[in-house]
């Protein structure tokens, strides 16, 4: 990691700008047209029910926020979404690499789909707000996000603990290291404002990445890049079925 503040510097001159979108599996189609052949492929080889809807619904949910960030140049079959050898998604349009990095997520009949301009170090998140023990937060959080979290349980402390959580998912995303880095690692430090977006901070011990978070209904959305964005051009939804 750099010792300044952005660990990816952005070229003088360049905009940035992250697209983000949600679906549920209400916005998927129940036939496979709108996939790649290697897509269909790969959905082939799972077997479980609910492996293949998350699957579907992440899949879908990517192609056409990559299409809406891209001004629906391509349809959806030209855009395939395959993992690298780290886990990240990665974007192929006509079996050439996109322009575009991507991170996605998915929790509870929910997909999000975050993309911005390649080169971006990007990291998305959606949790569940729900309760979480004493001992999950003194196993994964540091002892400055432990200071944090309210010691009367409820809604404060649920949100703040789910919100932690979720910024370091967000993070370790954005490092492509996923949950093979040690949470304590690094320290999240969320702040408030006028919203809907709120930001926040990740404290890495060499450079700071910041990020964007918000909660609609029972679901915290957390957002880190590296170089810093504004909020995130949000579309809840997809109108057109497009193919």
């Amino acid at each position: 990691m750099r010792s300044r503040s952005r660990c990816w510097p952005l070229a003088r001159g360049d905009v940035m700008r992250v697209f983000w979108l949600e679906q549920t599996a209400a916005d998927v189609p129940p036939e496979d047209d709108w996939l790649g052949p290697g897509e269909k492929e790969t959905l082939s080889r799972l077997r479980f029910a609910r492996r293949r809807a998350d699957w579907r619904l992440g899949r879908r949910t990517a192609k056409q926020a990559v299409s809406a960030y891209l001004n629906a140049k391509y349809s959806l079959p030209d855009i395939e979404i395959r993992a690298a050898a780290s886990g990240a998604p990665e974007v192929f349009i006509r079996q050439q690499p996109a322009g575009v990095a991507i991170s996605l997520s998915h929790r509870s009949g929910t997909a999000a789909c975050a993309v911005a301009p390649i080169g971006t170090a990007i990291g998305c998140d959606l949790e569940l707000e729900e309760e979480r023990s004493d001992g999950f937060v003194a196993d994964f959080f540091t002892e400055r996000e432990q200071a944090l979290v309210p010691s009367l349980p409820g809604h404060p402390r649920n949100q703040m603990v789910t919100l932690i959580w979720s910024a370091k998912e967000s993070a370790l995303k954005a490092v492509r290291e996923g949950l093979r880095l040690d949470t304590r690692f690094i320290t999240i430090a969320p702040g408030n404002g006028p919203g809907p977006w709120h930001p926040l901070r990740v404290l890495f011990p060499a450079c700071t990445f910041h990020g964007w978070w918000m909660q609609r209904g029972n679901l915290v959305r957390t957002l880190v890049t590296s170089p810093d964005a504004p909020p995130p051009i949000v579309r809840m939804q997809v109108a057109s079925e497009a193919k």
